[in-house]
């Protein structure tokens, strides 16, 4: 009995003498007194030892050390309590607060937005597709039969699991599922990411964006095809910008041409991104070929239409004058930065 009672008075004095100024003292005074191994615990298990004609006696000691021990604890959270709103208490709401970072569109989809918007308000509507693609809707309908020297002009990515599947090279292939479906006449652009096996450099990468065009209808001609694409340019780059075509070659369009600007940097004068020609190739463009009409079951004594093709980082570099086609997929934030604006 003598001996609980000196271990009570031992730890009262502890308990008084303790002072805490944080919540990790807090729970370290609880876990310390209060938990399942903690003193009152092992005191209340002193009880044993008592004689049996001072349990009475010892049972009301230790129930009264229990109620100081539980007592002091609540003290002690209530000061930690009272603290914190006195700290709170001390702050100048009136302060500016912290900035927030204004975050932006990424400048690939700032133009993608732009030239969906430009062709949409002539009646085109946005067409999608998968990016794993097979061998016919990405090269056989496009008039590019198995060992065509147009092939070569596409480095491909394969999938080794199956050599008929392919990450697409172009969207052309989401214009042949549309042609498929039959739905004419057919008014559509083909956005989206295809991949191409090229050495990485400030301007090829081995993916990038792509936007195609589709018109097909009855009695669709070249001038429809020049007039829409003077239009997009206008509405892109402003109405300074001179136009050229050229002829040139596709598998899936005959008569094909390339389509150039004057060159945004120098004005036409010449420079080293216009290769001293004052002229700079934004697209691929052309009459849809018989060929590729009739592989969708399309009538091509009946129907006509045109295509065309462009990157969507050829038309940003141009549009911002950016020179590396690096920055666009290295999620520099000072450079993506620069387009907070732009949104």
């Amino acid at each position: 009995m003598n001996q609980l009672l000196a271990h009570i008075e031992q730890y009262k004095k502890e308990i008084t003498a303790i002072k805490i100024s944080s919540k990790e003292d807090l729970e370290s005074f609880r876990i310390k007194y209060l938990g399942t191994k903690g003193i009152l615990k092992n005191v209340m298990g002193e009880m044993k030892n008592v004689p049996i004609d001072q349990k009475k006696e010892a049972g009301q000691l230790l129930n009264e050390f229990k109620l100081f021990v539980e007592s002091n604890y609540e003290a002690l959270a209530n000061s930690m309590e009272t603290t914190s709103v006195k700290d709170k208490s001390n702050l100048d709401i009136t302060l500016p607060g912290q900035p927030l970072s204004v975050g932006s569109r990424h400048p690939i989809s700032i133009v993608h937005n732009k030239i969906v918007q430009i062709f949409q308000r002539l009646g085109f509507s946005v067409a999608e597709g998968p990016e794993i693609e097979d061998d016919w809707h990405n090269f056989s309908a496009l008039n590019l039969p198995e060992n065509h020297p147009a092939r070569d002009m596409q480095d491909t990515f394969y999938i080794s699991q199956n050599p008929d599947w392919l990450l697409r090279t172009h969207t052309s292939s989401v214009q042949i599922r549309e042609m498929e479906k039959g739905d004419l006449p057919l008014r559509i652009i083909c956005p989206g990411r295809v991949y191409r096996n090229e050495t990485i450099s400030a301007r090829a990468h081995c993916f990038f964006n792509q936007v195609e065009g589709l018109y097909i209808a009855e009695n669709v001609s070249f001038a429809d095809l020049k007039q829409t694409l003077y239009f997009f340019v206008k509405e892109m780059f402003g109405t300074d910008v001179k136009v050229r075509f050229r002829p040139s070659y596709f598998p899936f369009t005959e008569p094909s041409a390339e389509m150039d600007i004057s060159c945004l940097i120098c004005d036409g004068a010449g420079c080293s991104v216009c290769k001293k020609t004052g002229w700079v190739e934004i697209l691929g463009c052309g009459m849809v070929h018989p060929s590729v009409l009739d592989n969708c079951g399309i009538d091509s004594n009946k129907y006509t239409g045109f295509a065309f093709g462009m990157g969507i980082e050829r038309i940003t570099m141009l549009l911002y004058q950016v020179k590396d086609l690096r920055l666009f997929s290295e999620n520099d934030v000072r450079f993506l930065r620069q387009f907070t604006s732009a949104i």
